[in-house]
């Protein structure tokens, strides 16, 4: 993406394609962080050591039902 000064300020050029996919239009507020920042993104060794800490044991009755699960 294109970084442009318009007047005192810096806008951010967003690709037409980018936008309709997006589902962006003219006015709308956007938020924009560093890639570092974004919410969710780690690295894959201190992701499986999060999930790990927040797993609990099932209880012993417990069956998973594939059919049940996939019932429409």
């Amino acid at each position: 993406m294109k970084i442009e000064r318009i007047g005192e300020q810096l806008a951010v050029m967003i690709p037409a394609d980018v936008a309709a996919q997006l589902g962006l239009h003219e006015g709308d507020v956007v938020e924009v962080r560093a890639a570092d920042d974004v919410a969710g993104q780690t690295d894959r060794a201190a992701a499986i050591d999060v999930i790990r800490r927040l797993a609990r044991p099932l209880p012993a009755d417990y069956r998973f039902d594939r059919d049940e699960a996939n019932a429409r």
